[in-house]
């Protein structure tokens, strides 16, 4: 007797997905400091520009500011930082309070010097700055400044640091009689 013969199907399905579980999105942000010195008579003596470094605690700042809406005033001011800029360091965990790599210049009339920004921009990167009006100290003792820094008081060490930097072509020497004309431009970009 012959057997029918029989046929067995079978179909497998497979599937699979692949993700990118690591997507996020960056925000960049960074800071440059321009740094004129003008003589009694106009002449411009020298300049300098140079980045900074935005410290933890204005880090912090600008997000409670934003996202937690806690009380806030936008003032801000610029100071001068005292040279040897070879004993000169900034790290990310100054303050007013504590930073051992460096010394607050006050060789210049009254306090610290308001800053007034202009508008942001609101292409990417969004910038502002206070190129408009910038910080002018004049200067009332000869002098060897070695950067420049920002925060939210005039004086003493009660604020935030906001950010700090160091002239990128070594200290720079002032004449009592000199001005110094400081800009800070600030930009966040979404990378």
């Amino acid at each position: 007797m012959n057997k029918p013969e029989t046929s067995i199907a079978q179909d497998v399905v497979s599937a699979g997905l692949v993700t990118h579980r690591a997507a996020t999105e960056q925000v960049g942000a960074g800071g440059v400091y321009t740094v004129e010195c003008v003589a009694p008579d106009g002449t411009v003596k020298w300049t300098d520009t140079f980045l900074n470094l935005v410290m933890n605690e204005g880090v912090q700042y600008m997000n409670t500011q934003t996202f937690k809406g806690a009380a806030y005033t936008a003032a801000w001011y610029l100071g001068l930082v005292t040279g040897p800029g070879s004993g000169t360091t900034f790290a990310a965990g100054d303050t007013l309070v504590t930073h051992a790599g460096w010394t607050e210049n006050t060789a210049y009339a009254g306090s610290r010097k308001a800053v007034t920004f202009g508008t942001a921009t609101t292409a990417n990167p969004s910038v502002i700055s206070n190129s408009a009006s910038p910080a002018s100290f004049v200067m009332n003792a000869t002098a060897t400044i070695a950067g420049a820094f920002l925060a939210n008081v005039s004086s003493g060490t009660s604020g935030v640091l906001f950010s700090a930097g160091d002239f990128t072509g070594g200290d720079k020497f002032v004449d009592s009689g000199d001005t110094l004309n400081v800009t800070y431009t600030f930009s966040l970009t979404a990378t």
